[in-house]
């Protein structure tokens, strides 16, 4: 009954409708923006919204295919043979490509598909798209997947990325993982998700101001008074208060994670939900698909919420009002916005990667990982075991320093 009263006392407040109210309607346009700008080409012009979405739908229909090796060569092969014609290629000076019906009917559908073809056989710091297909020489070139791990092992090489031995074979066991050969389709909906997981920093920072007067509510009111001298006032009062917090803040949580994901879904569709995050980029080493990855990430987003609502509860605590309460969190979610790192390593840029903001990112590209002795471990696990100790030593202060709290 504590629990449910103080939860009501959350909810009931009119600051908290109207920060969950204007909360929800950000996070609804900030998800929904990727739809409302979504547009596509075809040989008379931009195709936009719903009917630029399922014209690029259509192009996919006949690319749901398992990407074997003969199925790449033959696309390459075709690439290779467009290419032949001095009628269909243009140039701007430094490059060619494809112009005309051939552009148009033979390499827009499936445009993304001979990028990510052509970018498994560059090196780790060129940038290729079809146009550079007419290079390659089947006959000498390794196989596709061949080239997929030669350009992994590229990037664990990399010296710049100052791996150390351990993280070279972690991460070499971690792309070893994924199936192949790869099944691509359409996924336009799941990486729009992916693409926008740090815009629920907005949706953590309206519940932290939501359960900020918590315990420093009472302070301005004068009940601490009554409550702190009353028989269970110490002890289960103070834990229906942090119970209903976190109640009040999973509810929240779920409920923005519904618009985000909803709205890019119900737009884009759920296809692809099962295929390989490698179909968007063959370098990216967890053997996820898009559902699982946005799952894993939704998670350790939670777990930051959790640590977020730990602190704020903390905070509340201890000080005489709300606004103080969040002249320290708005700093702590959105000052790291403006600050980039300039690598994988050292201590600046892991530290950066831990913050709240960067947590909400999943990164699966960039191969970031901890190495504590001989153990090695990926950042998205570093992220959900610091956020859960963070939320277990914090809680036990915040109620204690209520308790001890001094009446005036």
């Amino acid at each position: 009954m504590l629990v449910k009263y103080e939860f009501l006392k959350i909810m009931r407040k009119k600051s908290t409708l109207i920060v969950m109210a204007v909360s929800l309607i950000l996070t609804g346009v900030l998800f929904g923006l990727p739809v409302i700008q979504f547009q596509i080409y075809d040989s008379e012009g931009a195709i936009k919204g719903g009917k630029g979405i399922a014209y690029e739908k259509e192009q996919f229909a006949d690319l749901s295919v398992p990407l074997s090796e003969e199925y790449v060569a033959k696309t390459i092969r075709e690439v290779q043979k467009l290419f032949q014609n001095p009628n269909d290629v243009g140039s701007d000076g430094n490059e060619q490509f494809l112009i005309g019906d051939a552009y148009w009917n033979k390499i827009a559908p499936r445009e993304d598909l001979l990028n990510l073809i052509a970018a498994t056989y560059s090196s780790p710091n060129e940038s290729w798209g079809y146009n550079q297909l007419p290079k390659l020489n089947l006959k000498k070139e390794t196989s596709f997947y061949k080239a997929m791990k030669k350009k992994i092992q590229a990037i664990l090489d990399n010296p710049s990325r100052a791996m150390s031995d351990r993280q070279k074979e972690y991460w070499s066991n971690r792309a070893s993982k994924v199936d192949t050969p790869l099944q691509y389709g359409y996924y336009k909906g799941w990486e729009a998700i992916i693409s926008s997981f740090e815009l629920l920093t907005f949706a953590l920072l309206s519940i932290c101001i939501a359960i900020a007067p918590v315990f420093c509510g009472e302070y301005q009111a004068g009940t601490d008074a009554v409550i702190l001298c009353a028989k269970y006032g110490k002890t289960k009062l103070t834990t229906a208060k942090i119970a209903a917090s976190f109640l009040f803040g999973t509810a929240a949580f779920l409920l923005h994670v519904i618009v985000a994901c909803g709205l890019p879904l119900a737009a884009f569709g759920t296809d692809g939900w099962n295929l390989p995050l490698q179909i968007a980029n063959t370098t990216v080493p967890y053997p996820y698909t898009f559902l699982q990855a946005v799952w894993i990430n939704i998670g350790v987003i939670y777990l930051v919420s959790l640590a977020m609502i730990a602190l704020t509860l903390f905070l509340s605590a201890k000080m005489k009002s709300p606004y103080l309460v969040l002249m320290i969190l708005v700093p702590a979610l959105f000052i790291p916005i403006f600050l980039t790192p300039n690598g994988t390593t050292g201590l600046y840029n892991q530290a950066l990667f831990l913050l709240p903001y960067r947590a909400t990112m999943p990164e699966f590209g960039k191969y970031l990982s901890f190495q504590f002795g001989s153990v090695v471990l990926d950042a998205l696990t570093v992220r959900a075991i610091l956020y859960v100790l963070f939320t277990l030593i914090l809680l036990p202060f915040a109620g204690f320093v209520f308790r001890r709290h001094q009446v005036a």
